[in-house]
């Protein structure tokens, strides 16, 4: 018996141990398919990989994780594998990303500037929340509801989380004013703020109007349309639309544009996409100014709703189009909302101008590097300054309605090249500008002498009466008083003439508003005198064939 046994002994114990692995496995099988909260294989039958992936790591990882935010941070990344205008808004960010094209925002209505670790207030919006308060140009606002609001940590996106608010909602504020020794308070009821696109016009001939359009929104044709009767009322019939740094917007708003200059059926853009299909824009036919004679200015920062702008006239034979080679998007977003707020930007569909060119530049899906130092690239290629440097597709020839050749590849490419001028740029210039030390005189010469410049009605007056200052000598003071900058007379004198009209511009920005801005800015302006020349002339676009 004993002998008997110590041969069986062996065999139990292995039996014991194999019976023990197959029932610690269904055991472990059980636990992970059999209690309500795991996944088995025909779970991963019916969902995606990636929805399966989640709801394993929810139900069965190691530790608690919070699915959500990892949800957050891999939707990004996976939409950057797309294309370069597929993206990812979080909740927190959708307010902000759609209040410039929507038209308005609810605040207090100011412009601010940071200064000296302070918020100042630049202009006070007219009619707005804080201009019925008094709220004046030149305020520093030290503190937010009896908080100090003052130091290095002060940034743009603070200050507007403290200034925007609910409509109706109040906000307190301590005002520090030249005028006063004492701080002043405010409770400000944050109301709706208008946004512009349209932000100036003005007449630069007695027949010619000028229109900057910096986006194209919600507002942007009623705000153009109310430019174009003012305009011709002053006895405008020609026009220059500026959308140099435009990076686009709402297509309505653009078409709708369009439609004012294009006669009944001409063809504005169309789009297609893989579950969009092709669909045509034309012109109605009850454009106000059908026979007006037009110039458009673009450059490498005209993007988007900017192109198809561009694009229909340029195709159409109807403006004659003025500086550099556009951005080059040409992809349509739809915007897709999720119950907590968030929303996705994908695209659907391609823009294509009427002689059938695709806006969008090319791209490598996923490589986001790439595509965002092509502008640094056509720059260091000298496309900027050389028209025979800017890359043209050859092979992609199309004709507009005249017969002219125009080329595809991404991008408009204006009729009449205007470099951009850096003979005025030195290494003091670049220095100052980049500490942003222009800006900073302008506003404290604004600001200490706002008097003096109310005296002057328009913008023609202010400009001469700033010609007449030494603002080259006390800026180059006020310069040297700054770390790391010191005189260099040779460079200064290079630069004199670039420096000054920034100098003169920002001030009478700061005094008057954009509509002292932008002539001041643009009065020595290539692209725009190049405008003037051809509406004057009056060029025959199909003659350029």
């Amino acid at each position: 018996m004993n002998k008997k046994w110590k041969i069986w002994l062996p065999v139990f114990f292995g039996m014991a141990i194999a019976i023990g692995i197959i029932v610690g496995n269904l055991i472990a099988k059980k636990a992970f398919t059999g209690n309500g909260k795991g996944m088995n294989s025909s779970y991963f039958s019916k969902t995606s990989k990636l929805e399966s992936i989640l709801g394993l790591i929810d139900a069965d990882y190691v530790e608690d994780v919070n699915v959500d935010s990892l949800s957050e941070d891999l939707i990004p990344k996976l939409l950057a594998n797309l294309d370069p205008h597929s993206v990812y808004i979080p909740a927190s960010d959708m307010e902000m990303a759609n209040e410039d094209l929507d038209g308005s925002f609810s605040g207090i209505g100011v412009q601010f500037n940071i200064q000296t670790d302070t918020v100042m207030v630049i202009s006070v919006i007219h009619g707005g929340p804080s201009d019925k308060l008094g709220i004046l140009p030149g305020d520093r606002i030290v503190s937010v509801n009896d908080s100090a609001f003052v130091g290095k940590k002060i940034t743009n996106e603070r200050v507007m989380k403290k200034l925007r608010g609910k409509k109706g909602s109040n906000v307190k504020l301590g005002i520090k004013r030249r005028s006063s020794s004492k701080i002043l308070t405010y409770v400000v009821t944050r109301g709706d703020v208008p946004v512009k696109s349209v932000d100036s016009y003005y007449m630069l001939t007695p027949q010619i109007g000028y229109i900057k359009v910096s986006n194209f929104g919600a507002q942007t044709y009623q705000e153009f349309i109310g430019a174009i009767n003012k305009l011709h009322k002053s006895g405008a019939q020609k026009y220059v639309v500026d959308l140099r740094g435009n990076p686009g917007g709402y297509m309505d708003a653009a078409t709708n544009m369009i439609n004012e200059f294009l006669k009944k059926g001409s063809l504005i853009v169309y789009t297609k996409g893989k579950s969009y299909p092709r669909k045509d824009i034309y012109a109605n036919g009850n454009g106000t100014c059908q026979k007006a004679d037009l110039a458009v200015l673009i450059d490498e920062w005209s993007a988007s709703a900017s192109e198809i702008f561009a694009g229909a006239m340029q195709d159409n034979d109807r403006a004659i189009i003025i500086g550099r080679r556009s951005f080059g998007k040409g992809l349509v977003q739809q915007q897709i909302p999720f119950n907590d707020g968030s929303a996705v930007r994908l695209t659907v569909a391609r823009y294509y101008t009427p002689s059938g060119r695709c806006i969008q530049k090319p791209y490598k899906k996923g490589d986001m590097m790439s595509y965002e130092k092509d502008i640094m690239n056509r720059y260091i290629h000298g496309e900027f300054n050389n028209k025979d440097s800017v890359k043209i597709s050859k092979a992609s020839k199309f004709k507009t309605v005249g017969g002219r050749t125009v080329y595809g590849g991404g991008g408009i490419m204006s009729d009449i090249f205007i470099p951009k001028d850096t003979s005025c740029y030195t290494p003091y210039f670049n220095k100052v500008v980049d500490a942003g030390y222009i800006y900073e005189f302008a506003f404290q010469y604004a600001d200490s002498h706002r008097a003096k410049l109310k005296q002057y009605k328009n913008w023609q007056s202010l400009f001469s009466y700033l010609e007449k200052q030494p603002m080259l000598v006390d800026f180059a003071e006020f310069a040297e008083k700054k770390k790391g900058v010191k005189k260099n007379i040779r460079q200064i004198l290079k630069s004199a003439s670039l420096i000054e009209q920034l100098i003169y511009s920002y001030v009478a920005k700061d005094a008057a508003g954009d509509e002292a801005y932008y002539p001041i800015v643009n009065s020595s302006d290539d692209c725009l005198k190049e405008a003037v020349k051809q509406l004057k002339h009056k060029v025959d676009l199909t003659a350029q064939k």
